[in-house]
């Protein structure tokens, strides 16, 4: 495995529950738009990068098997854990693989989606191995949705000036072979339609509303990889403009719960 790829892994060791616990789960609207793309109900869903399995039980009833693929194993543990506590579906289950190692064979999957996943992917291998998978007409689709949640625009300024912070720090501290390598999202589409490998490619834009008090709000910006990654390298000055962060959530919510905005973008492609 690549060394990239390794630090991608295991920047998300260690929080499996703060993540599945405070992370949005996926909307409802993504089985809405990837089944209509299809024409019909999908004899197998991969859910590929599925973390905690926020985006992989949405296909629970909506497909006649699903595959949530995690080569981490605390984010995989978590989503073990839901799989257990709903008694063991048999139309669901979890395995540990790489995007550009799906270990299935040709043209099986009708649907294969990325939650939150893609852009920690190399792009090339993997589109090669989802066109590889899906069956012909089969529905590629990343989806991501915006930081911070809309709610109030000084505190969603605060949690911009957080990870400026947060950003500069890790590239003080971490040398090269250590960070983990993100791909840009703006150019999930143009990988798409310049792989060659998809008859049509789309950009789609979808928002859900959720409900949240403090202590999520504040877990959302908790639970991201960077802010972790610095926190486990000991930087004092980051939990002190976590906590800060913290008590302006509080002020905010004023012990109430609040309406937040998720704004999506879905990137499908149609495999030839």
């Amino acid at each position: 495995m690549a060394e990239a790829n390794r630090n991608n892994i295991e920047r998300f060791t260690g929080f499996g529950s703060l993540y599945d616990q405070n992370r949005p789960s996926a909307p409802n609207e993504v089985v809405k738009i990837i089944t209509a793309y299809l024409k019909g109900r999908p004899k197998l869903v991969m859910d590929v990068g599925c973390g905690t399995g926020l985006s992989t039980f949405l296909w629970l009833n909506e497909a006649d098997e699903i595959i949530g693929v995690e080569p981490n194993d605390d984010m995989r543990n978590v989503a073990v854990s839901h799989w257990e506590a709903l008694q063991k579906p048999l139309s669901l289950k979890f395995v540990k693989a790489y995007s550009h190692q799906l270990g299935m064979p040709d043209e099986t999957a009708d649907i294969i989606t990325c939650s939150q996943s893609f852009h920690w992917m190399e792009p090339e291998s993997t589109l090669k191995e989802f066109a590889r998978v899906l069956r012909p007409n089969g529905v590629f689709a990343a989806y991501d949705c915006d930081w911070p949640p809309a709610c109030d625009w000084r505190l969603e300024e605060h949690y911009n000036r957080l990870y400026a912070l947060v950003d500069h720090k890790l590239a003080q501290l971490l040398p090269h072979e250590s960070k983990a390598h993100k791909w840009d999202k703006e150019k999930h589409l143009y990988q798409i339609e310049q792989s060659g490998l998809f008859s049509f490619a789309k950009e789609i834009v979808f928002h859900n509303w959720e409900t949240c008090d403090a202590v999520r709000y504040a877990n959302i910006a908790l639970s991201q990889g960077g802010l972790q990654t610095a926190l486990k390298l000991g930087v004092k000055e980051l939990e002190g403009a976590f906590e800060e962060f913290r008590s302006h959530v509080e002020e905010v919510f004023s012990g109430e719960t609040k309406d937040i905005l998720f704004s999506y973008r879905m990137r499908i492609g149609i495999r030839k």
